[in-house]
C-alpha cells in the first residue's frame, strides 16, 4: 500500500468533511458540528490563499488522513485538521509522522518559524504524538493574539522551527 501525500483543495471538501466529522463526532465524541467548521467547505480560502496550505494522505485513492496550516502571522502557522482514520493508525503506516514532516517542510520552505496548535483533553495519543516531535506545551496565556483560538481546543503546543 503505497502513501501519497499531496495538497488538496476545495475538490476535496466532501471527502475531508467525511472523514473528519466520523473521527470527531463518532470516534471521540466531541460534539462539533460541520457548522462548526465552515474552513472544510472552503479548504482554499481559509488555508491557501492565506499563504498556509491543507494536505490529504491518500493510500490507494482513499483519503486516509489530513493536516492543515493556518498562516495568521508573518513568521507564524496553527496546525489545524490533524486526523487519520484509525485503521490507519500506528507506527506500521506513520501516516501522521509524514503529514506532520510535510507540514513543517512547508514551513521551512516559507519561513514560518513557529507552529502552535490547540487540541483536547480528550485525545491523549495526539498529545503524545506533539510531544514526541518536541511540540512544548504553553499556556492558553502564552499564545500570540493572532492566533485563530477554537472553542473545543483547552491544551496548546508550539515548537520553534529553526
Amino acid at each position: 500500500m503505497e502513501l501519497k501525500i499531496q495538497p488538496i483543495g476545495n475538490s476535496y471538501s466532501e471527502q475531508a468533511i467525511d472523514l473528519i466529522l466520523n473521527i470527531q463526532q463518532k470516534e471521540f465524541n466531541i460534539p462539533i458540528t460541520i457548522q462548526d467548521q465552515p474552513d472544510l467547505a472552503e479548504i482554499e480560502h481559509f488555508y491557501q490563499e492565506r499563504g498556509g496550505n491543507f494536505w490529504g494522505a491518500f493510500i490507494e485513492g482513499e483519503l486516509v488522513g489530513s493536516i492543515a496550516l493556518v498562516k495568521f502571522d508573518e513568521r507564524a502557522g496553527a496546525i489545524r485538521k490533524m486526523f487519520v482514520k484509525k485503521e490507519f493508525r500506528g507506527k506500521e503506516q506513520n501516516i501522521a509522522q509524514a503529514l506532520l514532516e510535510v507540514l513543517i517542510s512547508f514551513c521551512r520552505e516559507n519561513q514560518i518559524d513557529d507552529l502552535y496548535l490547540g487540541t483536547i483533553t480528550v485525545l491523549k495519543a495526539a498529545q503524545r504524538f506533539y510531544e514526541r516531535n518536541h511540540f512544548v506545551r504553553i499556556e492558553k496565556e502564552k499564545l500570540p493574539s493572532r492566533f485563530p483560538l477554537m472553542s473545543a481546543d483547552d491544551i496548546f503546543y508550539h515548537l520553534s522551527i529553526h
